[in-house]
């Protein structure tokens, strides 16, 4: 962001400015929230981001294991188990006319394109390697059945997919 050491008055800060404008709730895979993979043994753990995440909306993290919803700062966490369509029903429903962010990984944004549950989607690509992990697509072309799809490149290097629905 331009306030940020390095930061620009360009595309990037712009996007990142808008990352909360209008969001209600978001929604995200358990691999997201933390490393703990199982049956929940630590109910300390809390996130990466300590004691004032980034959020502030509900958060529903989908999971097989349930643990008891808890709130830091201005987020509650939700931890739910179901297919997309009942948990974006149940965020919608705390985004009270809001809309709902689909804040990732990759295995939960693939159960939604799937579902075709997506309006709207932007997908920041950095040019750098990290090694092993999950692809989102092996080329955004996958999605142009069902979205229209404009490539921005910034000067940061950064490669924003826009992507909304046909």
């Amino acid at each position: 962001m331009r306030t940020d050491p390095g930061g620009s008055r360009g595309l990037d800060d712009y996007l990142t400015r808008d990352y909360a404008r209008n969001i209600g709730a978001e929604i995200m895979g358990r691999n997201k929230f933390g490393p703990q993979r199982g049956p929940w043994r630590d109910h300390e753990w809390c996130g990466w981001w300590g004691d004032e995440p980034p959020f502030r909306t509900p958060v529903f993290v989908m999971t097989h294991h349930k643990r008891p919803s808890f709130t830091l700062s201005d987020t509650t966490f939700h931890f739910v188990d179901g297919d997309p369509a009942t948990i974006l029903e149940q965020a919608r429903e705390a985004a009270v006319g809001k809309d709902v962010r689909l804040g990732g990984g990759v295995t939960t944004i693939r159960q939604f394109l799937d579902a075709d549950l997506v309006d709207t989607m932007h997908v920041a690509v950095s040019p750098v390697k990290l090694g092993s992990g999950l692809r989102l697509w092996e080329s955004p072309d996958e999605l142009l059945d069902r979205f229209h799809l404009e490539v921005v490149p910034s000067p940061s290097g950064v490669t924003h997919h826009l992507f909304w629905r046909k």
